[in-house]
């Protein structure tokens, strides 16, 4: 595979790639990496919702006290972004871009979660 998974740091195996010849053209490089070849890291992503409803019938037939908690990214797993900013392999000059493939974002937030009191009447 043309890709590390696991290791933001080098996501990209460099010594995949190589500067590509001179073209037939002048100034303009052709390579021989088909599109969308690199697929970014994947996305897990766990949302929870529990609630309790407490009918109350001192003040209402239909008088409901919800009471409910959410979670987002239950499992608190780091998704990480696609190498968008570090995208380039090689300078103008063939030379190798010192941070190629570094991952350095994450797609969804941490572990987040939230109380709520719903009155339903």
């Amino acid at each position: 595979t043309l890709t590390n998974p696991g290791n933001p740091v080098n996501y990209i195996k460099l010594q995949c790639f190589a500067f590509p010849g001179p073209a037939a053209t002048p100034g303009l490089l052709r390579g021989t990496l088909s599109r969308n070849a690199l697929f970014g890291p994947g996305l897990v992503n766990v949302d929870m919702s529990l609630f309790k409803n407490n009918y109350i019938p001192r003040i209402s037939e239909s008088f409901n006290l919800q009471f409910r908690i959410e979670a987002f990214n239950v499992l608190n797993h780091a998704n990480f972004a696609p190498p968008l900013a570090n995208n380039m392999v090689f300078d103008d000059t063939g030379n190798p871009v010192a941070l190629a493939g570094k991952i350095d974002s994450t797609q969804t937030p941490s572990r987040q979660i939230q109380f709520g009191l719903k009155v339903i009447w």
